[in-house]
């Protein structure tokens, strides 16, 4: 058994993914706002800036936006005279964030457009502009709506990491690889970081969970 030699390049990968997990979800939840409230925009530039990101990322293959950005990208800088060339982790996560984004964009819209009629109604009587409307009555309520989807986003988001071995990133699935053609013992290998990705979804899971119950409570305290 080859135990102690896979314990220590396992948890390099691990904290990798950790940190391409924690730095992608964060991306992607500050672009599922910014989209889902652009697609609601009635300024004509941002809700059609905001409909082709949403349609690309989501019309397109995450692998295929990774290689893009790592492969792709400084090729094209290089036609223009700028070093466009990423690190391996930025494109990781900027393939990641922009993906999953695109995806939450539509849970953002959702939520906001299901907060009923009368709400707005009551904000115009209260004066209110669309903006304020927006984000005092429509988003307090919209925001606890989102949270299950999100978590499971989160969780996929976490699963998609591996693709980001496939740029040389040294995260856990790129490590795991790496001992499997050394040590040619694939069902242990293998063994090894499945029961991992199940204990890191399980704390993410109950990371949003948790969060989830406080945006819920933040919700009741304001009625």
């Amino acid at each position: 058994m080859h135990w102690e030699a896979y314990v220590g390049p396992l948890a390099q990968g691990a904290w990798v993914t950790i940190q391409l997990t924690v730095y992608s979800t964060i991306l992607g939840g500050i672009m599922s706002f910014a989209s889902g409230i652009g697609k609601l925009s009635p300024n004509w530039f941002i809700k059609s800036l905001s409909v082709i990101y949403i349609e690309v990322f989501r019309g397109t293959s995450l692998l295929v936006q990774l290689f893009w950005l790592y492969f792709a990208l400084p090729i094209a800088g290089d036609l223009i005279g700028i070093d466009l060339r990423l690190p391996p982790v930025v494109a990781g996560v900027l393939a990641l964030g922009l993906n999953i984004g695109a995806y939450g964009a539509e849970v953002v819209r959702g939520a906001i457009q299901a907060v009923s009629r009368n709400q707005y109604e009551a904000a115009r009587a209260l004066n209110f502009t669309p903006r304020q409307a927006l984000w005092r009555v429509a988003l307090p309520q919209a925001i606890p709506e989102m949270m299950p989807s999100f978590c499971n986003l989160a969780v996929q988001n976490l699963k998609d990491t591996a693709l980001a071995s496939l740029i040389s990133l040294s995260d856990l699935a790129f490590k795991a690889e790496q001992l499997r053609n050394y040590y040619q013992n694939s069902e242990t290998i293998y063994t090894i970081i499945l029961f991992m990705y199940f204990g890191m979804a399980l704390v993410l899971t109950a990371i949003m969970r948790t969060l989830e119950h406080s945006v819920s409570r933040w919700r009741r305290a304001r009625r």
